[in-house]
């Protein structure tokens, strides 16, 4: 009668075969991560810094140009909340324009 056991591998040398082989993907480290972060922090500032030139000069800037700046804004949103976005876009104009802030 055939023998129907069969060894198992060792658990923890087949764990260090594999760690020897590379193992997992390894995460960025930390200085890197620390890098992006900083980089995503400044982009956000020079976005924030250029969205707030645009509307300091929106009343001043052609109608299709302002048509065509909206629609980007829109896209930039998550596609399920555009029409929301849209609303709150329109009415922070509106309250700007109402306020004497043009």
């Amino acid at each position: 009668m055939p023998d129907r056991t069969r060894k198992r591998p060792n658990r923890d040398n087949a764990l260090a075969r594999w760690d020897n082989e590379g193992g997992a993907a390894k995460g960025a480290p930390q200085e890197a991560r620390d890098e992006m972060t900083s980089l995503a922090k400044e982009e956000e500032h020079i976005l924030r810094c250029l969205g707030a030139a645009v509307i300091m000069q929106w009343d001043d800037l052609p109608t299709d140009i302002q048509r065509e700046l909206f629609e980007h804004a829109i896209s930039m949103g998550e596609l399920h909340h555009t029409a929301e976005l849209k609303g709150q876009i329109a009415r922070y104009q509106g309250r700007r324009s109402g306020a004497g802030l043009d």
